[in-house]
């Protein structure tokens, strides 16, 4: 491959990168903090962004991105918030009954995600 073929190459591929992550907010970082999607990826080691799973290493648990997120906003920085819907998980297949997620409140939390 010629020289010149390789750098073209390189190029376009560091700016479909670029592109693929512009406009996606990390929900544990102060800036773009979200509660539920940061306990979720924390939890589960990644997020959902526009339907696509992002794979993300938490180094600590959700209790320090929240106190961050909270020092960040009582120093006067506001947060950007994302889109409406853009954490959820991508939409059920037709046909397919959607999952109940249930845990971590008991009994009282496995009786609300009844619908109890």
């Amino acid at each position: 491959m010629k020289k010149s073929a390789r750098v073209t190459l390189t190029v376009v591929a560091a700016m479909g990168l670029a592109g693929c992550s512009r406009g996606r907010r990390d929900p544990c970082e102060a800036a773009s903090f979200n509660e539920q999607a940061c306990q979720e990826a924390t939890r589960a080691g990644g997020y959902y962004w526009r339907g696509a799973w992002f794979p993300m290493v938490y180094r600590y648990p959700y209790p320090y991105y929240y106190d961050s997120y909270r020092r960040y906003t009582s120093s006067g920085h506001t947060v950007t918030g994302a889109p409406a819907g853009a954490y959820s998980h991508p939409a059920a297949a037709p046909g397919t009954a959607p999952s109940v997620e249930r845990g971590g409140f008991g009994a009282t939390g496995a009786g609300h995600g009844a619908g109890e």
